[in-house]
């Protein structure tokens, strides 16, 4: 299956069985925003239970987990979406939490910078002359130059060679529009400059946009009542840090975890729900002696790749990937991402899912003393012109007091920070399957079904009568209410032959089928069908309830 190809799959398989929808669509939609239909909230729902689940209610604070250097608690917050406007002056997103772009003069288009290409035809001569240059947005499935640009690049190079009476052939290379820049200068022809790849015309210069949503707080909207949405969960953990000390009797380590939206102005939103607008995040916040901080930063990164394995997605998919020392955020000591291999993408790359970082104690600090900078590899207070903190802090004490050894001092923090949305897509993406199975007439037939591990999918099980008479519908009807009460995602269908009845049910992913039939009417037992072996067993109605139970609850 080309690659492409298994992407709009996905999709089409999304909004036909009610997944993912855009959002706003009977209004021509809205760019980087998603709706989540009943299914698509089911799993994603789901997907959030599991994470938090394995975070928080199902931790044993009693127990040492496997390879952890020390037991732990874990606690669960919900903080506001929107916070003092002081909150993101500290944590450096007013300053830094923006990206480079360009706008189109003509069409008024934006572009992120690190989204466009420019493809060069270069001489082989070193240094290299570029002799013909065109600028292009790689298309989702990761798809190149179009043949029809290729050819105005090559037609390029012919009338140059025939200007200047050579025959210079060209090398052609792919280079992004950041480092293109990097090479023009006040002599460039202006044919080599970039141009706005959906109409050709001039870009403006590259500057900076910020990514917070501004707001307006009260009914005067003047400059001191602007806020923002929050671009991250985690600064909400930070702030609260000793309201829950104080509400509680956590001791160190301890983590402090939360799932909830953040919102980022994306300049140029793509690939379905990997990059949105508004979006949900599951991060966790990890405090802990700065002396034992390593060992917990390879605990977590250990930990949190076993869970995507857990739950269904091979390692061969994934990968953990350490930033190099210019990729590091402001705060981090160390970061490495949980990184999957999206259908959208190359061979060989992968899109991020989630980054553990190692923040040390730039949070705490930032939101006490004021923002943080890294001058001569330590973190001091970033000041202005007349040496007056730049941001101020809140002047509270966010210290750790251990009342045993009588030490005063900020926490480490290690921080395992996932997407909902993109986890969300990453199992979508790693369940799509085809096969041929045969159909009720013996003849072979394509098969798509979603093989989600059973905590993740939308319905547990489905219960069908195998004819509408006899009695069997009403016996199936019971043993689906019983599953109900249970608190087991199940669905009815008496509607059409039973063959189809199961192919709808492979297509969103139920890992079982129950059918009622005249056995059942006799003997009290139903046929129980397997959505990935296919195989099929007789179990007594009594114990189908507590089989499924264990197979769709364990992990």
């Amino acid at each position: 299956m080309a690659t492409e190809s298994r992407m709009e799959k996905i999709v089409s398989l999304c909004k036909r069985r009610g997944f993912v929808f855009q959002s706003s669509e009977i209004y021509g939609g809205l760019n980087g925003f998603w709706d989540y239909g009943p299914l698509g909230a089911e799993l994603k729902r789901n997907v959030r239970d599991a994470w938090y689940h394995d975070m928080v209610t199902r931790h044993d604070d009693l127990g040492v987990p496997a390879g952890a250097p020390s037991s732990f608690q874990m606690v669960g917050i919900e903080s506001s979406l929107i916070m003092h406007p002081q909150v993101w002056k500290c944590s450096g997103h007013f300053d830094l939490f923006c990206d480079k772009m360009v706008d189109c003069k003509a069409c008024k288009s934006r572009f992120r910078f690190d989204h466009v290409s420019v493809a060069v035809m270069q001489t082989r001569e070193t240094p290299p002359v570029v002799l013909a240059a065109e600028t292009y947005i790689p298309d989702d499935s990761g798809g190149g130059l179009s043949a029809t640009k290729t050819k105005k690049m090559e037609q390029s190079v012919f009338q140059h060679n025939r200007a200047k009476g050579t025959s210079v052939e060209g090398e052609l290379v792919t280079v992004s529009l950041d480092n293109y820049y990097k090479r023009l200068t006040d002599s460039t022809p202006a044919d080599l400059k970039p141009k706005c790849p959906s109409c050709g015309g001039e870009l403006t210069a590259p500057r900076d946009f910020n990514l917070m949503f501004k707001t307006t707080l009260g009914a005067l909207g003047g400059e001191d009542d602007a806020a923002f949405l929050r671009p991250e969960t985690a600064q909400g953990m930070f702030v609260n840090f000793k309201n829950v000390l104080d509400s509680t009797r956590l001791k160190l380590p301890f983590g402090i975890a939360q799932v909830g939206k953040s919102f980022r102005n994306e300049i140029t939103p793509r690939n379905f729900t990997f990059r949105s607008r508004e979006f949900e995040q599951m991060e966790m916040e990890f405090f802990c002696r700065p002396d034992q901080s390593r060992a917990w930063y390879q605990y977590w990164r250990d930990r949190r790749f076993s869970w995507y394995t857990r739950l269904g997605i091979v390692s061969d998919s994934l990968r953990m990937r350490d930033h190099a020392s210019d990729e590091l955020s402001h705060y981090s000591v160390g970061t490495a991402d949980i990184e999957y291999a999206f259908p959208f993408l190359d061979k060989g790359e992968y899109g991020e899912l989630e980054g553990v970082a190692h923040r040390g104690d730039f949070d705490l600090r930032s939101h006490a003393e004021g923002k943080l900078v890294r001058k001569d590899g330590s973190l001091v207070v970033e000041t202005d012109a007349d040496g007056k903190p730049k941001h101020r802090g809140s002047g509270k004490d966010l210290q750790y007091f251990d009342d045993q050894t009588r030490e005063r001092f900020y926490p480490h923090v290690i921080e395992p920070a996932a997407g909902a949305d993109r986890t969300t897509l990453a199992f979508l993406c790693e369940a799509y399957h085809e096969d041929q199975q045969p159909d009720e007439k013996g003849e072979m037939q394509e098969r798509v079904y979603l093989s989600f591990h059973p905590r993740l999918a939308p319905v547990k099980v489905a219960i069908f009568p195998l004819i509408k008479k006899e009695g069997m519908p009403e016996k199936a009807a019971g043993i689906y209410r019983e599953f109900k009460e249970a608190g087991i995602a199940a669905q009815f269908d008496q509607q059409a032959a039973i063959g189809r009845r199961y192919r709808r049910q492979d297509e969103i992913g139920t890992p079982y089928c129950i059918t009622v039939d005249g056995d059942t009417m006799k003997d009290d037992t139903v046929t129980l069908r397997d959505r990935d072996s296919l195989k099929q067993e007789r179990l007594p109605i009594k114990e189908v309830v507590e089989y499924v139970r264990h197979r769709v609850t364990k992990w």
